[in-house]
């Protein structure tokens, strides 16, 4: 390949570079001062803060009831990851096997969720499991929250199921597998890791949905990252410090699922499974 070196390359080049180091730099800045105030006693006119101490964990443990969110939190998201590692796997499978017209219109519509805000469809859902008296419950953030997962296992899985070449599936059938045996025996060794990194990354996607869960939260039912927005933006008088500590462990608990998912799944393996499948004859 060859590289244009010629000025207007050159600027456009430190440009990126320039901007994206602003970003960065941006970045780091605010999560920096978050995690500082977390930590501070006092920060006010000053480059650092006067002390340091820890009571404001305590404090934000106790005031928000964190132990009680962070049990809500991976109750909401463990029940998520079941039911659309479940229903996202078979949809996809389906998807990928089987042609039949308007196949492309299904799964455009399949997919929007994923293609629009959550706020658009958000409201309107909400108003529906309001009526059906499952807003406010458990069950109720969680169906919401299936809306986007389930087609967003089913993007992720389709190319993990059309790089297995269905002349197996045939031959375990010739054998005398049945359905059950060739999914147990056959498909899931086959589709174990995308199954993992599907459900990894709607574990990540699912602490850190706001829209759809606080439109159907109730008192019992508040995932994390709503309990933050209503630290933030509840009626009272609240120590700075005492809600940097409740983002500073909303981060670590998003940070420590988000690392553990890109050690299962390489964020440009999807887009070249689909290349390479699109490749073939």
């Amino acid at each position: 390949m060859i590289r244009d070196t010629g000025l207007s390359s050159r600027i456009w080049r430190i440009a990126v570079w320039a901007v994206t180091i602003l970003f960065v730099l941006n970045l780091l800045a605010m999560i920096a001062s978050v995690l500082v105030n977390s930590f501070a006693t006092r920060w006010l006119g000053t480059w650092l803060p006067v002390a340091y101490t820890t009571r404001w964990y305590f404090s934000a443990w106790e005031e928000f009831q964190l132990h009680d969110v962070l049990i809500v939190t991976f109750q909401v998201v463990f029940a998520v990851v079941i039911v659309s590692g479940l229903l996202g796997v078979l949809a996809a499978y389906a998807m990928a096997r089987r042609d039949f017209p308007g196949k492309r219109l299904a799964m455009l519509i399949f997919l929007l969720p994923l293609l629009v805000p959550p706020i658009t469809y958000g409201i309107p859902l909400a108003t529906v499991l309001y009526q059906l008296n499952l807003a406010g419950t458990f069950w109720g953030v969680v169906l919401a929250n299936l809306v986007p997962t389930i087609p967003f296992v089913v993007l992720v899985m389709i190319p993990f199921i059309e790089q297995i070449d269905p002349r197996i599936e045939a031959a375990a059938r010739v054998f005398g597998a049945s359905t059950l045996q060739l999914f147990v025996r056959i498909l899931l060794p086959l589709l174990l890791p995308g199954m993992l990194a599907a459900m990894l990354l709607v574990l990540v996607r699912t602490i850190a949905m706001f829209e759809l869960t606080f439109l159907t939260a109730g008192p019992t039912s508040q995932t994390l990252v709503v309990a933050l927005y209503y630290a933030v933006f509840a009626a009272g008088v609240r120590a700075g410090q005492s809600i940097d500590a409740m983002a500073v462990v909303y981060m670590v608990v998003t940070l420590i699922w988000l690392v553990i998912a890109l050690r299962f799944v390489n964020p440009t393996q999807i887009v070249a499974r689909a290349k390479q499948q699109q490749a073939q004859p």
